[in-house]
């Protein structure tokens, strides 16, 4: 039934996943206030960006970007499969393997994050590192929540096996 706890754990787990592709991920800005030219590196689930801000002048100067559309793919099939999940309330077992397979997809994208991050660190002052942002935490929200809506589906299926029992 759609009305169950574990529903809700599962649609905010895919929510948080959709969510990773609006939000940024990680930023890193130059140190070094006084300088007449301050470089910024910005990702987001689609792309890195390597800007140069010129403050006096107010300009933007693009330096590189790099596509990260893999962390989105990640992001969106493992949001499917968490919806896809959802809609299989009859059969908690097929709920438990897809909310498995959303954990590996989910795994994959947070190691996929940190290999993007550690790449771009290096590209100006590698001894400071960037600062992460809101959509780096939002896998780490939709995992946990995972981990939820597996606890009280697993709570069920025994209710269920008890009941039976009993019959």
């Amino acid at each position: 039934m759609l009305q169950r706890v574990q529903t809700i754990f599962m649609t905010i787990a895919a929510l948080a996943m959709i969510l990773m592709l609006f939000f940024p991920i990680w930023e890193k800005s130059d140190q070094n206030y006084e300088a007449e030219k301050r470089e910024y590196a910005i990702m987001d689930a689609f792309q890195l960006r390597y800007e140069q801000h010129i403050p006096e002048t107010g300009e933007v100067q693009l330096l590189g970007t790099q596509d990260t559309f893999l962390l989105s793919i990640g992001a969106i099939l493992a949001a499917l499969v968490m919806l896809f999940s959802v809609t299989r309330y009859k059969n908690r077992m097929t709920q438990v393997k897809l909310n498995a397979l959303f954990s590996l997809i989910t795994a994959g994208t947070l190691v996929g994050t940190y290999l993007y991050i550690s790449k771009a660190n290096g590209l100006f002052d590698p001894q400071v590192q960037g600062t992460f942002l809101i959509g780096f935490y939002l896998p780490i929200v939709a995992m946990l929540n995972n981990f939820l809506a597996n606890r009280f589906i697993r709570k069920d299926e025994q209710l269920v096996r008890s009941a039976d029992r009993i019959r």
